[in-house]
């Protein structure tokens, strides 16, 4: 006897509950195995793993911030939506949106939107992280200027590094497992669970979406993490394959890990956080949002063309 799909006709709503318990459960049990892990590894132990951690001058510490890290997030975002496919369905990979392969062709053309997209993330991204609150969310605005800060402070000491094996390793942790983990449990998991609640596609991918970028806790580029959420959301609805949105995130993550690893080790000039955000950006700009646009609209037309099979969602 076989306990697949067992809530499989639950409602959304006690849907997503399960889903929030799973992944909380999930999160703590493999960050506790992170901790224990790093312990064995560095011969620490587990009780003094956290004054290595807050020593920023200990060399020791980015190392077990990177295993806490990557081990963390297999936790959260891997491991969750397989079991949460399993409860939920008979067919795991298909409500995962696994089964179905998708074209060379249309993962060229998602690449190529992602390197056209480039400057408008950055424009978006600069945008954004002008925003002001009024003076009454002062507090407010204090406490998500502190974890922007400590997250932008994480982020850097991650993304220096001085060999490539360090920078493969990178590509495992900032690239890979983000790109599977966070579209198999947003896209394939939550997308599903709010289509499903508000019979509504369009509704399903907005709303996972934001839940998607608030997740980051980086409030000051909260925009582009949406819309790029939004756009691989699409990307599902028109093809049925978690795998499209999964190349185009594994692409996007990749290429800037390279790119500021090229332009810390003085091998490119421009550096890749900046294209898009110059006051002589407008040309470009323009150009950038002009190939983009018709790139989606090649992208759209082969997909619902030829690959598209969207029978799982509400319109």
């Amino acid at each position: 006897m076989t306990n697949a799909g067992i809530w499989e006709q639950n409602t959304p709503y006690s849907k997503l509950m399960i889903t929030v318990r799973i992944v909380l459960i999930s999160t703590m049990a493999f960050t506790l195995l992170s901790l224990f892990v790093s312990s064995l590894a560095f011969h620490v132990s587990i009780t003094d793993l956290q004054d290595v951690v807050l020593q920023p001058d200990n060399p020791l510490s980015l190392s077990v911030l990177k295993i806490i890290q990557t081990i963390t997030s297999l936790g959260s975002f891997v491991i969750p939506p397989f079991i949460l496919a399993y409860l939920f369905s008979q067919n795991a990979g298909g409500y995962l949106y696994l089964k179905k392969g998708v074209s060379a062709q249309s993962a060229l053309l998602i690449i190529l939107l992602m390197l056209a997209a480039v400057p408008l993330i950055n424009f978006l991204a600069d945008l954004n992280s002008k925003m002001t609150l009024p003076s009454f969310l002062a507090s407010l605005e204090s406490w998500m200027k502190e974890k922007e800060a400590a997250a932008a402070d994480i982020t850097k000491k991650f993304l220096e590094i001085k060999s490539v094996p360090e920078l493969i390793f990178n590509l495992g942790m900032i690239a890979l497992i983000p790109a599977l983990g966070e579209e198999l449990l947003f896209r394939g998991i939550v997308q599903r669970i709010f289509s499903e609640w508000t019979k509504n596609s369009h509704a399903g991918i907005w709303i996972s979406s934001a839940l998607f970028s608030a997740m980051h806790m980086q409030f000051y580029g909260f925009l582009p993490r949406m819309l790029l959420g939004v756009f691989l959301g699409y990307t599902l609805v028109w093809s049925g394959s978690l795998w499209l949105p999964i190349v185009a995130h594994f692409f996007n993550n990749a290429s800037a890990v390279i790119a500021i690893y090229l332009y810390n080790s003085g091998n490119i000039s421009i550096d890749p956080d900046k294209i898009g955000t110059e006051e002589s950006a407008t040309g470009y700009l323009a150009v950038s949002a002009v190939i983009f646009f018709a790139l989606l609209y090649l992208l759209h037309k082969k997909l619902m063309t030829h690959e598209s099979d969207t029978g799982h969602f509400h319109d």
